[in-house]
């Protein structure tokens, strides 16, 4: 049996952001029951109930193991049920939580070897003392089991595999042309299995467009948490909240002939859930108009704390 937590819901800079004022973010900040807040996107996944893995460490994973006591010490003066961190890409929103991992206690952290380069580029990531944490790379459709420190298994199985997407913002370079320098490893999902009973969901935080590898991949998944970051393209211009259009940050978005609503009509999929999504999409206001069309497509928003058993 898998459960998956979704320890944060939204995308880079929660729910309100820290400076944003448009109407949902002031909604949320009066604690409008509309407008629920929402940390940096997270999930944990457990096979046994007492062994978790984190997938992406984000800004906020303090909180957010507070928050859940799925994540709190059960024994002893040090413990943590966190057996293993597995990272996405090297969004500062998906690595920073890292550093916040640093006490000197057993992990493990597996990443493609192109964010490991990164973690490694930055000596503050030195602070996750390697007598205590082990970085382990990972391979696109290479299955792995993430494994404690000490060796032990966890009971899942996961196959990363590359989607479309782009680098992380603070590693664009623009000599490299229009795609920033961009290569395979930079934005992955993850197949993630119960090695007992095969069950697996797929785990999608960013993608740009529907491929023909994560279409393969849907088939026969029993929950896909997908990318819903934006509602419309040109969302961010539009409120002034920024200069960037979805397709620009390498993400797909959720309205269109083109969008994600429209692109998965037809999936087979037994549940869809929306997850990372940014404080401009209206969908994060449970009365907004876009949230009943997300609704009416068979789709869910994730929200924190929410917990599924598969």
């Amino acid at each position: 049996m898998l459960r998956v937590l979704v320890l944060g819901a939204a995308a880079g800079g929660g729910f309100p952001q820290w400076n944003s004022n448009n109407e949902a973010s002031q909604r949320a900040r009066r604690g409008d029951p509309a407008a629920r807040p929402s940390s940096q996107s997270s999930i944990a996944v457990s096979a046994d109930g007492e062994n978790w893995v984190l997938f992406n460490a984000s800004p906020d994973i303090r909180q957010q193991i507070n928050d859940n006591p799925q994540m709190h010490p059960q024994r002893g003066v040090r413990h943590s049920p966190i057996a293993a961190v597995v990272l996405t890409n090297g969004d500062v929103d998906h690595v920073a939580g890292l550093l916040t991992l640093r006490e000197r206690y057993p992990l493990a952290v597996y990443a493609t070897g192109r964010v490991l380069e990164v973690l490694s580029a930055n000596s503050i990531f030195n602070v996750l003392n390697p007598e205590f944490v082990d970085r382990r790379s990972i391979a696109l459709n290479q299955g792995f089991e993430p494994r404690k420190k000490d060796g032990s298994g966890t009971g899942l199985r996961i196959v990363p595999f590359a989607v479309p997407g782009k680098v992380a913002l603070y590693l664009e370079d623009e000599s490299a042309g229009s795609n920033f320098g961009t290569v395979e490893e930079d934005t992955i999902a993850l197949r993630v299995e119960d090695r007992k009973s095969g069950t697996y969901f797929l785990y999608v935080p960013a993608c740009a467009k529907l491929s023909d590898t994560l279409t393969k991949q849907l088939d026969g998944a029993s929950l896909l948490l997908f990318d819903g970051t934006l509602w419309q393209d040109d969302e961010m211009p539009l409120q002034g909240a920024g200069s960037k259009t979805g397709q620009r940050m390498g993400h797909m978005s959720l309205s269109g002939p083109e969008g994600t609503l429209a692109a998965f009509a037809e999936s087979p999929v037994e549940r869809k859930v929306l997850i990372h999504i940014n404080n401009t999409n209206p969908i994060l206001l449970s009365d907004s108009p876009e949230r009943a069309a997300v609704e009416d497509a068979g789709w869910q928003v994730a929200y924190d704390g929410m917990e599924i058993t598969l």
